[in-house]
Protein backbone atom coordinates (compact mmCIF):
# COMPACT_ATOMS: atom_id res chain seq x y z
CA UNK A 1 0.00 0.00 0.00
CA UNK A 2 1.57 3.55 -0.85
CA UNK A 3 0.27 6.90 -0.63
CA UNK A 4 0.96 10.02 -2.04
CA UNK A 5 -0.92 13.73 -2.27
CA UNK A 6 -1.70 15.79 -5.19
CA UNK A 7 -3.65 19.00 -5.26
CA UNK A 8 -7.43 18.82 -4.29
CA UNK A 9 -9.35 19.89 -7.71
CA UNK A 10 -12.98 18.49 -8.08
CA UNK A 11 -14.99 16.90 -4.86
CA UNK A 12 -15.43 13.32 -4.68
CA UNK A 13 -14.15 9.62 -3.99
CA UNK A 14 -13.29 6.81 -6.45
CA UNK A 15 -12.22 3.17 -5.95
CA UNK A 16 -11.20 1.53 -9.28
CA UNK A 17 -8.45 -0.14 -11.16
CA UNK A 18 -5.38 2.64 -12.77
CA UNK A 19 -5.38 3.09 -16.80
CA UNK A 20 -1.63 4.73 -17.11
CA UNK A 21 -1.51 7.12 -20.07
CA UNK A 22 2.16 7.79 -20.46
CA UNK A 23 3.22 11.20 -22.20
CA UNK A 24 2.84 11.09 -26.18
CA UNK A 25 5.70 12.13 -27.77
CA UNK A 26 5.42 12.98 -31.88
CA UNK A 27 7.17 11.86 -34.33
CA UNK A 28 10.14 14.49 -34.36
CA UNK A 29 12.26 12.74 -36.78
CA UNK A 30 12.26 14.06 -40.33
CA UNK A 31 10.07 12.25 -42.83
CA UNK A 32 9.47 12.75 -46.43
CA UNK A 33 7.41 10.88 -48.80
CA UNK A 34 7.26 9.74 -52.33
CA UNK A 35 5.86 12.31 -54.71
CA UNK A 36 3.47 9.46 -56.38
CA UNK A 37 2.26 9.49 -52.04
CA UNK A 38 1.56 13.35 -52.03
CA UNK A 39 -2.09 13.18 -52.52
CA UNK A 40 -3.18 10.03 -50.08
CA UNK A 41 -1.00 11.80 -47.52
CA UNK A 42 -3.00 15.18 -48.11
CA UNK A 43 -6.24 12.57 -47.81
CA UNK A 44 -5.36 11.07 -44.54
CA UNK A 45 -4.50 14.68 -42.95
CA UNK A 46 -7.59 16.28 -44.50
CA UNK A 47 -9.46 12.80 -43.06
CA UNK A 48 -7.75 13.42 -39.50
CA UNK A 49 -8.80 17.83 -39.24
CA UNK A 50 -12.23 16.99 -40.46
CA UNK A 51 -12.58 14.26 -37.77
CA UNK A 52 -11.08 16.34 -35.02
CA UNK A 53 -13.15 19.06 -36.29
CA UNK A 54 -16.55 16.99 -35.77
CA UNK A 55 -15.50 15.77 -32.72
CA UNK A 56 -15.42 19.30 -31.10
CA UNK A 57 -18.43 20.61 -32.98
CA UNK A 58 -20.64 17.45 -31.55
CA UNK A 59 -18.82 17.99 -27.98
CA UNK A 60 -19.85 21.88 -27.95
CA UNK A 61 -23.61 20.30 -28.86
CA UNK A 62 -23.51 17.27 -26.01
CA UNK A 63 -22.45 19.79 -23.59
CA UNK A 64 -23.88 22.99 -24.09
CA UNK A 65 -26.04 23.90 -21.05
CA UNK A 66 -24.12 22.26 -18.76
CA UNK A 67 -21.15 23.93 -19.22
CA UNK A 68 -19.45 26.59 -17.74
CA UNK A 69 -19.04 29.37 -19.96
CA UNK A 70 -14.97 29.45 -19.99
CA UNK A 71 -14.64 25.61 -20.63
CA UNK A 72 -17.08 26.60 -23.56
CA UNK A 73 -14.68 29.43 -24.54
CA UNK A 74 -11.91 27.08 -24.69
CA UNK A 75 -13.74 24.80 -26.90
CA UNK A 76 -14.33 27.09 -28.91
CA UNK A 77 -11.12 28.79 -29.41
CA UNK A 78 -9.92 24.78 -30.49
CA UNK A 79 -12.62 24.82 -32.79
CA UNK A 80 -11.34 27.94 -34.13
CA UNK A 81 -8.06 26.77 -34.80
CA UNK A 82 -8.84 23.70 -36.53
CA UNK A 83 -10.65 26.29 -39.28
CA UNK A 84 -8.07 28.34 -39.45
CA UNK A 85 -6.82 28.82 -42.87
CA UNK A 86 -3.14 29.78 -42.78
CA UNK A 87 -3.03 26.46 -40.16
CA UNK A 88 -3.93 24.33 -42.64
CA UNK A 89 -2.56 25.74 -46.02
CA UNK A 90 0.84 25.61 -44.13
CA UNK A 91 0.53 22.10 -43.37
CA UNK A 92 -0.63 21.48 -47.25
CA UNK A 93 2.39 23.77 -48.02
CA UNK A 94 4.61 20.98 -46.03
CA UNK A 95 3.71 18.02 -47.31
CA UNK A 96 2.94 19.43 -50.71
CA UNK A 97 6.16 21.29 -51.38
CA UNK A 98 8.45 19.34 -48.97
CA UNK A 99 6.60 16.33 -49.00
CA UNK A 100 6.86 15.44 -45.16
CA UNK A 101 4.51 13.38 -43.51
CA UNK A 102 1.27 14.25 -42.33
CA UNK A 103 2.73 13.78 -39.05
CA UNK A 104 6.04 15.15 -39.63
CA UNK A 105 4.27 18.14 -41.02
CA UNK A 106 2.32 18.58 -37.79
CA UNK A 107 5.19 18.63 -35.88
CA UNK A 108 7.23 21.32 -37.86
CA UNK A 109 4.16 23.96 -37.87
CA UNK A 110 3.70 23.19 -34.43
CA UNK A 111 7.09 23.85 -33.77
CA UNK A 112 6.87 27.05 -35.93
CA UNK A 113 3.81 28.35 -34.21
CA UNK A 114 5.43 27.72 -30.71
CA UNK A 115 8.50 29.87 -31.81
CA UNK A 116 5.91 32.84 -32.22
CA UNK A 117 4.00 32.20 -28.76
CA UNK A 118 7.24 31.50 -26.75
CA UNK A 119 8.63 35.37 -28.67
CA UNK A 120 5.79 37.30 -26.97
CA UNK A 121 6.19 38.90 -23.67
CA UNK A 122 3.14 38.71 -22.62
CA UNK A 123 2.49 35.64 -20.63
CA UNK A 124 -1.40 35.86 -21.17
CA UNK A 125 -0.37 34.99 -24.93
CA UNK A 126 2.37 32.67 -23.93
CA UNK A 127 -0.38 30.34 -22.74
CA UNK A 128 -1.98 29.64 -25.47
CA UNK A 129 0.54 27.29 -26.39
CA UNK A 130 -1.02 24.75 -24.74
CA UNK A 131 -4.29 25.32 -26.52
CA UNK A 132 -1.98 24.64 -29.78
CA UNK A 133 -0.68 21.59 -28.78
CA UNK A 134 -4.24 20.45 -27.94
CA UNK A 135 -5.15 20.96 -31.52
CA UNK A 136 -2.05 19.51 -32.89
CA UNK A 137 -2.78 16.52 -30.47
CA UNK A 138 -6.08 15.81 -31.33
CA UNK A 139 -5.11 16.07 -35.41
CA UNK A 140 -2.05 13.69 -34.68
CA UNK A 141 -4.15 11.17 -32.64
CA UNK A 142 -6.85 10.98 -35.38
CA UNK A 143 -3.57 10.48 -37.81
CA UNK A 144 -2.74 7.40 -36.47
CA UNK A 145 -6.57 6.33 -35.72
CA UNK A 146 -5.78 7.13 -31.58
CA UNK A 147 -9.19 8.67 -31.60
CA UNK A 148 -10.52 9.15 -27.56
CA UNK A 149 -13.22 7.05 -27.89
CA UNK A 150 -11.14 4.32 -26.02
CA UNK A 151 -13.16 0.93 -24.74
CA UNK A 152 -12.46 -0.17 -21.59
CA UNK A 153 -12.63 2.09 -19.02
CA UNK A 154 -15.37 1.48 -16.83
CA UNK A 155 -14.63 1.38 -13.44
CA UNK A 156 -11.32 3.04 -14.00
CA UNK A 157 -9.12 5.82 -13.08
CA UNK A 158 -7.30 7.69 -15.25
CA UNK A 159 -3.84 8.67 -14.45
CA UNK A 160 -1.56 11.19 -16.49
CA UNK A 161 0.31 13.83 -17.43
CA UNK A 162 -2.81 16.71 -17.70
CA UNK A 163 -6.31 16.34 -19.46
CA UNK A 164 -7.75 18.71 -21.24
CA UNK A 165 -10.93 19.90 -21.19
CA UNK A 166 -12.36 18.66 -23.99
CA UNK A 167 -11.96 15.17 -23.15
CA UNK A 168 -13.09 14.88 -20.01
CA UNK A 169 -17.20 14.57 -20.66
CA UNK A 170 -15.20 11.75 -23.06
CA UNK A 171 -13.89 10.23 -20.72
CA UNK A 172 -17.12 10.25 -17.94
CA UNK A 173 -19.48 8.61 -20.58
CA UNK A 174 -16.58 6.41 -21.18
CA UNK A 175 -16.85 4.82 -17.15
CA UNK A 176 -13.98 6.81 -16.19
CA UNK A 177 -14.52 7.17 -12.26
CA UNK A 178 -11.86 9.58 -11.92
CA UNK A 179 -8.66 11.28 -13.12
CA UNK A 180 -5.93 12.03 -11.13
CA UNK A 181 -2.48 14.04 -13.17
CA UNK A 182 0.77 14.66 -12.23
CA UNK A 183 0.84 18.40 -13.94
CA UNK A 184 -2.65 20.71 -13.57
CA UNK A 185 -3.71 23.39 -11.80
CA UNK A 186 -7.08 23.39 -9.58
CA UNK A 187 -8.25 26.76 -11.34
CA UNK A 188 -7.76 25.16 -14.50
CA UNK A 189 -10.39 25.00 -17.36
CA UNK A 190 -10.16 21.22 -16.79
CA UNK A 191 -10.75 21.69 -12.77
CA UNK A 192 -14.33 23.82 -13.75
CA UNK A 193 -15.33 21.37 -15.68
CA UNK A 194 -14.81 18.71 -13.75
CA UNK A 195 -16.74 20.30 -10.71
CA UNK A 196 -19.48 20.41 -13.13
CA UNK A 197 -19.38 16.94 -14.20
CA UNK A 198 -18.95 15.67 -10.26
CA UNK A 199 -15.89 14.06 -11.46
CA UNK A 200 -13.29 13.37 -8.78
CA UNK A 201 -10.06 14.51 -9.71
CA UNK A 202 -6.64 15.13 -7.91
CA UNK A 203 -4.09 17.33 -9.85
CA UNK A 204 -0.29 18.29 -9.23
CA UNK A 205 0.44 15.15 -8.19
CA UNK A 206 4.05 15.13 -9.18
CA UNK A 207 5.15 11.43 -8.21
CA UNK A 208 2.28 9.41 -9.72
CA UNK A 209 3.10 8.49 -13.00
CA UNK A 210 6.58 6.95 -11.65
CA UNK A 211 4.52 5.12 -8.69
CA UNK A 212 1.09 3.58 -10.51
CA UNK A 213 0.88 0.84 -12.62
CA UNK A 214 -1.67 -0.15 -15.04
CA UNK A 215 -4.23 -2.29 -13.39
CA UNK A 216 -3.29 -1.24 -10.00
CA UNK A 217 -6.50 -1.10 -7.45
CA UNK A 218 -6.60 2.92 -6.34
CA UNK A 219 -8.95 4.99 -4.42
CA UNK A 220 -8.94 8.70 -5.00
CA UNK A 221 -10.18 11.30 -2.66
CA UNK A 222 -10.98 15.01 -4.68
CA UNK A 223 -11.83 16.33 -2.07
CA UNK A 224 -8.38 16.08 -0.11
CA UNK A 225 -6.34 15.25 -2.66
CA UNK A 226 -5.20 11.69 -1.56
CA UNK A 227 -4.62 8.87 -3.30
CA UNK A 228 -4.07 5.38 -2.48
CA UNK A 229 -2.11 2.57 -4.29
CA UNK A 230 -3.37 -1.03 -3.48
CA UNK A 231 -5.28 -0.18 -0.73
CA UNK A 232 -5.60 -2.05 2.78
CA UNK A 233 -8.57 -3.55 4.18
CA UNK A 234 -8.78 -0.96 6.74
CA UNK A 235 -8.54 1.71 3.86
CA UNK A 236 -11.72 0.11 1.80
CA UNK A 237 -13.52 0.74 5.11
CA UNK A 238 -12.90 4.07 5.39
CA UNK A 239 -13.44 4.44 1.30
CA UNK A 240 -17.27 2.83 2.24
CA UNK A 241 -17.55 4.77 5.03
CA UNK A 242 -16.94 8.05 2.66
CA UNK A 243 -19.35 6.75 0.05
CA UNK A 244 -22.56 6.74 2.44
CA UNK A 245 -21.91 10.06 3.86
CA UNK A 246 -21.49 11.60 0.27
CA UNK A 247 -24.62 9.31 -0.56
CA UNK A 248 -26.11 10.99 2.30
CA UNK A 249 -24.84 14.62 1.40
CA UNK A 250 -26.63 14.16 -1.50
CA UNK A 251 -29.96 12.95 -0.15
CA UNK A 252 -30.18 15.82 2.27
CA UNK A 253 -29.46 18.40 -0.30
CA UNK A 254 -32.09 17.23 -2.76
CA UNK A 255 -34.72 18.14 0.12
CA UNK A 256 -33.58 21.47 0.47
CA UNK A 257 -35.08 22.11 -3.25
CA UNK A 258 -37.90 24.15 -1.81
CA UNK A 259 -36.38 25.35 1.24
CA UNK A 260 -36.09 29.13 1.78
CA UNK A 261 -32.44 30.47 1.50
CA UNK A 262 -32.54 32.13 5.18
CA UNK A 263 -29.66 31.38 7.75
CA UNK A 264 -30.10 30.27 11.16
CA UNK A 265 -30.74 34.03 12.89
CA UNK A 266 -33.53 34.54 10.21
CA UNK A 267 -31.82 36.70 7.45
CA UNK A 268 -32.74 35.89 3.68
CA UNK A 269 -29.99 35.65 1.09
CA UNK A 270 -30.90 35.80 -2.62
CA UNK A 271 -29.79 33.06 -4.44
CA UNK A 272 -29.62 33.71 -8.17
CA UNK A 273 -28.29 31.30 -11.47
CA UNK A 274 -26.15 31.85 -13.66
CA UNK A 275 -26.96 30.06 -17.03
CA UNK A 276 -26.84 30.18 -20.96
CA UNK A 277 -28.98 27.68 -22.61
CA UNK A 278 -32.54 26.88 -21.94
CA UNK A 279 -31.54 23.85 -19.84
CA UNK A 280 -29.54 25.72 -17.26
CA UNK A 281 -32.92 28.01 -16.95
CA UNK A 282 -34.85 25.14 -16.13
CA UNK A 283 -32.51 23.69 -13.47
CA UNK A 284 -32.51 27.06 -12.03
CA UNK A 285 -36.48 27.38 -11.84
CA UNK A 286 -36.71 23.41 -10.59
CA UNK A 287 -34.19 24.49 -7.86
CA UNK A 288 -35.83 27.45 -6.40
CA UNK A 289 -33.11 30.79 -8.21
CA UNK A 290 -34.56 33.75 -7.27
CA UNK A 291 -33.89 34.82 -10.59
CA UNK A 292 -31.38 34.84 -12.59
CA UNK A 293 -28.50 36.96 -12.16
CA UNK A 294 -26.49 36.10 -15.29
CA UNK A 295 -27.23 35.45 -18.76
CA UNK A 296 -24.49 35.02 -20.81
CA UNK A 297 -25.46 35.93 -24.13
CA UNK A 298 -22.46 35.05 -26.57
CA UNK A 299 -23.57 31.71 -26.90
CA UNK A 300 -25.24 33.09 -29.99
CA UNK A 301 -22.17 34.38 -31.99
CA UNK A 302 -19.74 31.75 -31.38
CA UNK A 303 -19.21 29.38 -33.94
CA UNK A 304 -20.96 30.77 -36.89
CA UNK A 305 -20.44 32.14 -39.60
CA UNK A 306 -22.70 35.35 -39.53
CA UNK A 307 -23.79 38.04 -36.41
CA UNK A 308 -27.31 36.73 -35.16
CA UNK A 309 -29.45 39.28 -36.29
CA UNK A 310 -32.47 40.82 -33.80
CA UNK A 311 -35.53 38.49 -34.60
CA UNK A 312 -32.86 35.09 -33.30
CA UNK A 313 -31.71 36.98 -30.36
CA UNK A 314 -34.76 38.53 -29.46
CA UNK A 315 -36.56 34.76 -29.53
CA UNK A 316 -33.63 33.55 -27.13
CA UNK A 317 -34.16 36.27 -24.74
CA UNK A 318 -37.56 36.20 -24.16
CA UNK A 319 -37.82 32.43 -24.05
CA UNK A 320 -35.70 33.27 -21.19
CA UNK A 321 -37.76 35.30 -19.83
CA UNK A 322 -40.92 32.98 -20.41
CA UNK A 323 -38.47 30.45 -18.82
CA UNK A 324 -37.90 31.70 -15.62
CA UNK A 325 -41.85 32.82 -14.93
CA UNK A 326 -42.07 36.32 -13.14
CA UNK A 327 -38.49 35.97 -11.81
CA UNK A 328 -36.06 38.84 -13.05
CA UNK A 329 -33.51 38.00 -15.89
CA UNK A 330 -30.36 39.68 -15.78
CA UNK A 331 -29.11 39.41 -19.62
CA UNK A 332 -25.28 40.65 -19.96
CA UNK A 333 -24.49 42.25 -22.78
CA UNK A 334 -22.27 40.95 -25.63
CA UNK A 335 -18.81 39.61 -23.38
CA UNK A 336 -16.72 39.10 -26.62
CA UNK A 337 -12.83 39.26 -26.81
CA UNK A 338 -10.12 38.04 -24.91
CA UNK A 339 -9.67 34.34 -25.43
CA UNK A 340 -13.52 33.78 -26.78
CA UNK A 341 -13.57 32.48 -30.17
CA UNK A 342 -15.30 34.31 -33.05
CA UNK A 343 -15.85 33.66 -36.52
CA UNK A 344 -17.75 36.92 -37.84
CA UNK A 345 -14.78 39.31 -37.97
CA UNK A 346 -16.07 40.80 -35.09
CA UNK A 347 -13.40 40.58 -32.24
CA UNK A 348 -10.12 41.63 -33.51
CA UNK A 349 -7.62 38.75 -34.29
CA UNK A 350 -4.30 40.88 -33.99
CA UNK A 351 -4.31 42.39 -30.75
CA UNK A 352 -1.13 42.10 -28.53
CA UNK A 353 -2.97 41.90 -25.44
CA UNK A 354 -6.68 40.39 -25.72
CA UNK A 355 -7.57 40.72 -22.37
CA UNK A 356 -6.67 44.25 -21.78
CA UNK A 357 -7.76 44.93 -25.53
CA UNK A 358 -11.49 45.71 -26.85
CA UNK A 359 -13.75 43.88 -25.26
CA UNK A 360 -16.97 43.62 -23.26
CA UNK A 361 -18.62 47.10 -23.49
CA UNK A 362 -15.62 48.44 -25.49
CA UNK A 363 -16.62 46.40 -28.43
CA UNK A 364 -20.22 46.79 -28.35
CA UNK A 365 -19.37 50.74 -28.39
CA UNK A 366 -17.07 50.20 -30.98
CA UNK A 367 -19.49 48.48 -33.20
CA UNK A 368 -23.06 50.04 -33.00
CA UNK A 369 -24.95 48.18 -35.06
CA UNK A 370 -24.24 45.44 -33.36
CA UNK A 371 -24.61 46.35 -29.62
CA UNK A 372 -28.55 47.94 -31.12
CA UNK A 373 -29.38 44.98 -32.30
CA UNK A 374 -29.13 43.15 -29.06
CA UNK A 375 -30.38 45.82 -27.16
CA UNK A 376 -33.41 45.94 -29.29
CA UNK A 377 -33.61 42.46 -28.68
CA UNK A 378 -33.60 42.54 -25.18
CA UNK A 379 -36.03 45.37 -25.07
CA UNK A 380 -38.72 43.50 -26.86
CA UNK A 381 -38.35 40.84 -24.34
CA UNK A 382 -38.85 43.18 -21.51
CA UNK A 383 -42.32 42.93 -22.56
CA UNK A 384 -42.46 39.47 -21.57
CA UNK A 385 -41.73 39.87 -18.35
CA UNK A 386 -38.70 41.35 -15.39
CA UNK A 387 -35.21 42.08 -17.35
CA UNK A 388 -32.26 43.70 -16.07
CA UNK A 389 -29.66 44.86 -18.34
CA UNK A 390 -25.69 44.22 -17.24
CA UNK A 391 -22.77 45.99 -19.03
CA UNK A 392 -19.72 43.87 -18.40
CA UNK A 393 -16.30 45.22 -18.13
CA UNK A 394 -16.96 48.21 -17.17
CA UNK A 395 -14.30 50.90 -16.31
CA UNK A 396 -15.45 54.15 -16.49
CA UNK A 397 -18.88 56.64 -15.76
CA UNK A 398 -18.80 57.55 -19.73
CA UNK A 399 -19.42 53.89 -20.74
CA UNK A 400 -22.69 53.59 -18.68
CA UNK A 401 -23.86 56.75 -19.33
CA UNK A 402 -23.19 56.02 -23.45
CA UNK A 403 -25.10 52.58 -22.96
CA UNK A 404 -28.09 54.48 -20.78
CA UNK A 405 -28.27 56.85 -23.66
CA UNK A 406 -28.52 54.65 -26.32
CA UNK A 407 -31.39 52.45 -24.29
CA UNK A 408 -33.17 55.18 -23.99
CA UNK A 409 -33.40 56.15 -27.69
CA UNK A 410 -33.97 52.38 -28.94
CA UNK A 411 -37.31 52.16 -26.01
CA UNK A 412 -38.39 55.71 -27.79
CA UNK A 413 -38.27 53.79 -31.29
CA UNK A 414 -39.45 50.39 -30.48
CA UNK A 415 -42.54 51.80 -28.76
CA UNK A 416 -42.95 54.29 -31.52
CA UNK A 417 -42.94 51.08 -33.50
CA UNK A 418 -45.84 49.23 -31.59
CA UNK A 419 -43.40 47.45 -29.78
CA UNK A 420 -44.38 46.68 -25.56
CA UNK A 421 -41.14 47.74 -23.83
CA UNK A 422 -41.23 47.57 -19.92
CA UNK A 423 -41.08 50.80 -18.31
CA UNK A 424 -38.10 50.52 -15.87
CA UNK A 425 -35.40 48.17 -17.10
CA UNK A 426 -32.44 47.94 -14.58
CA UNK A 427 -28.91 48.67 -15.35
CA UNK A 428 -25.95 47.19 -13.64
CA UNK A 429 -22.70 47.21 -14.22
CA UNK A 430 -20.14 44.23 -14.05
CA UNK A 431 -17.37 45.33 -11.56
CA UNK A 432 -14.13 43.01 -12.64
CA UNK A 433 -11.29 45.72 -13.69
CA UNK A 434 -9.67 47.00 -10.65
CA UNK A 435 -10.53 50.88 -11.77
CA UNK A 436 -14.22 50.38 -11.60
CA UNK A 437 -14.07 48.95 -8.49
CA UNK A 438 -11.70 51.39 -6.83
CA UNK A 439 -13.66 54.23 -8.14
CA UNK A 440 -17.16 52.75 -7.86
CA UNK A 441 -18.43 55.97 -6.10
CA UNK A 442 -17.63 58.22 -9.35
CA UNK A 443 -20.45 56.31 -11.60
CA UNK A 444 -23.00 54.29 -8.96
CA UNK A 445 -25.07 56.46 -9.23
CA UNK A 446 -25.93 56.05 -13.19
CA UNK A 447 -26.01 52.05 -11.88
CA UNK A 448 -29.34 50.17 -10.59
CA UNK A 449 -27.37 47.22 -9.21
CA UNK A 450 -23.91 45.78 -9.65
CA UNK A 451 -22.19 42.31 -10.28
CA UNK A 452 -18.91 41.34 -9.14
CA UNK A 453 -17.25 39.23 -11.54
CA UNK A 454 -14.24 37.69 -9.48
CA UNK A 455 -12.79 35.59 -11.89
CA UNK A 456 -11.75 38.21 -14.03
CA UNK A 457 -11.08 40.89 -11.16
CA UNK A 458 -8.38 38.62 -9.29
CA UNK A 459 -7.17 37.50 -12.34
CA UNK A 460 -6.65 41.77 -13.13
CA UNK A 461 -6.04 42.59 -9.60
CA UNK A 462 -2.86 39.92 -9.16
CA UNK A 463 -1.79 40.51 -13.02
CA UNK A 464 -1.89 36.62 -13.11
CA UNK A 465 -3.35 34.54 -15.63
CA UNK A 466 -5.50 31.81 -14.16
CA UNK A 467 -4.77 29.55 -16.64
CA UNK A 468 -0.92 29.73 -16.77
CA UNK A 469 0.31 27.17 -14.80
CA UNK A 470 4.06 29.04 -14.21
CA UNK A 471 1.68 31.53 -12.03
CA UNK A 472 -1.28 29.92 -11.04
CA UNK A 473 -0.25 29.78 -7.57
CA UNK A 474 -0.16 33.74 -7.23
CA UNK A 475 -4.09 33.49 -8.82
CA UNK A 476 -6.49 33.22 -5.81
CA UNK A 477 -9.28 35.09 -4.83
CA UNK A 478 -7.64 34.62 -1.09
CA UNK A 479 -5.59 37.40 -1.40
CA UNK A 480 -6.17 39.88 0.91
CA UNK A 481 -5.81 42.83 -1.51
CA UNK A 482 -9.07 40.73 -3.33
CA UNK A 483 -11.14 40.51 0.29
CA UNK A 484 -10.31 44.16 0.95
CA UNK A 485 -11.24 45.30 -2.55
CA UNK A 486 -14.36 42.77 -2.37
CA UNK A 487 -15.57 44.10 1.04
CA UNK A 488 -15.22 47.46 -0.63
CA UNK A 489 -17.18 47.56 -3.39
CA UNK A 490 -20.02 45.63 -0.86
CA UNK A 491 -19.73 48.34 1.53
CA UNK A 492 -19.96 50.88 -1.69
CA UNK A 493 -23.27 49.53 -2.72
CA UNK A 494 -24.51 49.05 0.30
CA UNK A 495 -24.10 53.04 1.60
CA UNK A 496 -25.99 53.76 -1.63
CA UNK A 497 -28.80 51.18 -1.23
CA UNK A 498 -27.36 49.49 -4.58
CA UNK A 499 -27.88 45.48 -5.00
CA UNK A 500 -24.48 43.79 -5.51
CA UNK A 501 -24.20 40.04 -6.06
CA UNK A 502 -20.93 38.04 -6.55
CA UNK A 503 -21.11 35.82 -10.06
CA UNK A 504 -17.36 34.92 -10.37
CA UNK A 505 -16.39 31.21 -9.51
CA UNK A 506 -16.26 31.82 -5.60
CA UNK A 507 -19.74 32.33 -5.37
CA UNK A 508 -20.53 28.87 -6.19
CA UNK A 509 -18.26 27.61 -3.90
CA UNK A 510 -19.60 26.80 -0.76
CA UNK A 511 -16.12 26.72 1.56
CA UNK A 512 -16.26 30.24 0.50
CA UNK A 513 -19.68 31.25 1.22
CA UNK A 514 -18.96 32.25 5.34
CA UNK A 515 -16.54 34.39 3.71
CA UNK A 516 -18.28 36.38 1.55
CA UNK A 517 -21.25 36.57 3.98
CA UNK A 518 -18.82 37.92 6.40
CA UNK A 519 -17.87 40.20 4.06
CA UNK A 520 -21.54 42.01 3.45
CA UNK A 521 -22.82 40.20 0.21
CA UNK A 522 -26.57 39.23 0.73
CA UNK A 523 -26.98 37.98 -3.34
CA UNK A 524 -25.20 35.20 -4.76
CA UNK A 525 -25.08 34.49 -8.80
CA UNK A 526 -23.92 30.96 -9.58
CA UNK A 527 -23.93 28.00 -11.57
CA UNK A 528 -27.45 25.98 -11.10
CA UNK A 529 -25.37 22.49 -10.02
CA UNK A 530 -23.87 24.05 -7.10
CA UNK A 531 -27.08 26.29 -6.12
CA UNK A 532 -28.03 23.69 -3.29
CA UNK A 533 -24.97 23.41 -1.98
CA UNK A 534 -24.37 26.89 -1.28
CA UNK A 535 -28.01 26.95 0.06
CA UNK A 536 -27.11 24.27 2.81
CA UNK A 537 -23.94 26.50 3.97
CA UNK A 538 -26.27 29.67 4.37
CA UNK A 539 -28.67 27.82 6.13
CA UNK A 540 -26.07 26.34 8.82
CA UNK A 541 -24.96 29.88 9.57
CA UNK A 542 -25.29 33.02 11.56
CA UNK A 543 -25.06 36.24 10.06
CA UNK A 544 -24.74 38.47 12.79
CA UNK A 545 -21.98 36.15 14.26
CA UNK A 546 -20.01 35.98 11.18
CA UNK A 547 -20.30 39.71 10.48
CA UNK A 548 -18.49 40.84 14.02
CA UNK A 549 -15.77 38.01 12.88
CA UNK A 550 -15.48 40.46 9.52
CA UNK A 551 -12.98 42.82 11.18
CA UNK A 552 -10.65 39.33 11.88
CA UNK A 553 -10.85 38.34 8.18
CA UNK A 554 -10.00 41.60 6.70
CA UNK A 555 -7.19 41.53 9.00
CA UNK A 556 -5.33 38.61 7.35
CA UNK A 557 -2.11 39.40 6.15
CA UNK A 558 -1.90 36.90 3.97
CA UNK A 559 -3.26 33.46 2.52
CA UNK A 560 -2.72 31.63 5.48
CA UNK A 561 -4.33 33.71 7.62
CA UNK A 562 -7.48 33.86 5.49
CA UNK A 563 -7.44 30.47 5.33
CA UNK A 564 -7.64 29.28 9.15
CA UNK A 565 -10.62 31.76 9.22
CA UNK A 566 -12.35 29.92 6.60
CA UNK A 567 -11.79 26.89 7.97
CA UNK A 568 -13.05 28.14 11.54
CA UNK A 569 -16.39 29.11 10.09
CA UNK A 570 -17.02 27.06 6.56
CA UNK A 571 -19.32 23.81 7.42
CA UNK A 572 -17.52 20.60 7.70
Amino acid sequence: MTRLHGLAASRGTALGRARVRLPHVQETGEKRIAASAVEQELERLHRATDAARAEMRELRSRLQGALPAEVGEFLDLHAMLLDDPELLAALDELVRGKRYSASHALRVQRDRLAQVFEGMEDAYLKSRIDDLDHVIGRIHSFLHKRATHVKGLAGEILVCENVAPSELAQLQSQGVVGIVSSGGSVLSHSAILARSLHMPLVVGASAVLNKVNDGDVMILDGGSGEIVIEPASSDLRQYRARQRELAREQRELGRLRAKPTRTLDGEEITLLANAESQDDVAQAHALGARGLGLYRTEFLFLQRNHLPDEEEQFRAYRDTVLGMSGRPVTIRTLDLGADKADRTGLVMGNEENPALGLRGVRLSLANPKVADTQLRAILRASGYGPVRILVPMVSSREEIMAVRRRLSRLAALLRNDGHEVAENIPVGAMIEVPAAAIGLECFIDQVDFLSIGTNDLVQYLLAADRNNEAVSELYSPLHPAVLRLLWQVIETARRHQTPVAVCGEIAGDAQMTAMLLALGLTEFSLHPGTLLEVRRAIREVDLTGLRAQAPQLLAARDRRGIERWINGNARD
